[in-house]
């Protein structure tokens, strides 16, 4: 009886001290949450930024070189991440915003006039829809294109942007659906469809 008596004393000689210390705890997961979201609004401040020269892409490696193609999807607006390694099926980012729906994008880094073939097309268009369920097939490289594989892939549906388009996309700043003038989803895929 008498150590609950003293127990209840130190209690009410204290309690200002107990109420900070459960109002302490309470604020700092409040204060992580309003940091993340800080951390998170400057970094998509810095990214609505971002411009990339060609000279800088140039001198990347492929890693580098895909990791820039994520942050200029982010940049404009996409839900993107880089998944590009072994074993890829030809996509080494894939990005989704809607409503133009799902983007696998295939990078090809070269050295300075180094070309893209045809095969690269039809790597991309075999594995865009059935393995990614995309919506949009894009081939993207600091490089050019022969033009079997800019005929091919305008037939066949699979974007490119060779260097000419990737200094407009990267240093001016033009978002890549507006420059690829991408269509809306479709209500259906066109791999998932009946004859």
């Amino acid at each position: 009886m008498q150590a609950t008596a003293h127990l209840a004393t130190k209690a009410s000689v204290s309690w200002p001290l107990l109420l900070l210390a459960g109002l302490a705890g309470a604020a700092v997961p409040v204060g992580l949450r309003v940091r993340d979201r800080l951390r998170r609004r400057a970094d998509g401040e810095r990214l609505a930024r971002l411009r990339i020269a060609l000279s800088e892409l140039d001198t990347m490696g492929d890693q580098e070189f895909e990791y820039a193609l994520r942050d200029l999807l982010v940049r404009d607006g996409w839900a993107a991440r880089k998944v590009g390694g072994g074993g890829d099926q030809a996509a080494d980012v894939i990005g989704v915003r809607p409503p133009l729906g799902r983007i696998v994008v295939q990078a090809k880094h070269t050295r300075v006039g180094g070309k893209v073939g045809s095969s690269v097309m039809y790597q991309v268009k075999g594995t865009a829809g059935p393995a990614h369920r995309a919506d949009h097939a894009v081939v993207v490289t600091n490089g050019t294109f022969t033009r079997d594989a800019m005929a091919w892939g305008d037939r066949h549906g699979v974007r490119w942007v060779d260097r000419d388009r990737l200094h407009c996309w990267a240093h001016e700043g033009k978002a890549l659906h507006d420059l690829l003038g991408l269509p809306a989803r479709r209500s259906r895929p066109p791999w998932r469809r009946t004859v």
